[in-house]
């Protein structure tokens, strides 16, 4: 799971939403996994109804609600019986950019049209009514092009938001982020 939130930095997240294709680069995730990790516990408990996707083998979209407001995209990373997700946190927009703005309701491109979880749902189109949706089309779908994040340019540092479940969950150093890229969500 924590290989696969590091892999998945260079790769390309596309959806297609209303008709209207919008995507791009993944340069930030975070990684939850169902041992050792106290905010899964407590999410699990929490979004019980919700978390039902995270029961699904690996490559199906995980989207809840935070704050009845913010949709978060997540990529279920494991078995069906074993809940490990990777939270897909900001994306290098490429694809779709008037219509990213559009549902974001912004004049320009700007390092905050896909820089965080809810923003970036938001303009790719991300609602809770695709939780469970495999990650192969024709909705949301990923794409290999080919490009390899080197380790050195790779940096981990600890997950964002999850004071609620205790100093070991936000001390785990299982967010990871592409060096020098402006696209990224505000470093903690």
């Amino acid at each position: 799971m924590l290989t696969i939130a590091r892999e998945l930095l260079g790769k390309h997240v596309f959806t297609c939403i209303d008709g209207e294709l919008t995507g791009g680069r993944i340069v930030e995730t975070e990684a939850y996994r169902h041992e050792g990790d106290p905010s899964i516990t407590l999410h699990l408990q929490r979004k019980r109804r919700q978390a039902q996707a995270l029961y699904q083998p690996g490559g199906h979209a995980y989207l809840y609600t935070v704050y009845r407001v913010h949709t978060l995209f997540n990529i279920t990373a494991n078995d069906a019986a074993h809940p490990d997700a990777v939270l897909i946190r900001a994306i290098e927009p490429l694809v779709g950019l008037d219509t990213m703005l559009r549902r974001r309701g912004l004049a320009k491109v700007a390092r905050n049209l896909t820089a965080g979880p809810g923003v970036l749902s938001q303009a790719l189109g991300l609602t809770p009514a695709l939780n469970g949706e495999p990650l192969t089309g024709p909705h949301i779908w990923l794409e290999d092009v080919g490009e390899n994040i080197e380790p050195t340019n790779v940096l981990a540092s600890s997950r964002v938001g999850l004071e609620y479940a205790g100093p070991e969950a936000v001390e785990l150093p299982w967010r990871f982020r592409v060096r020098d890229s402006k696209w990224t969500s505000p470093a903690k």
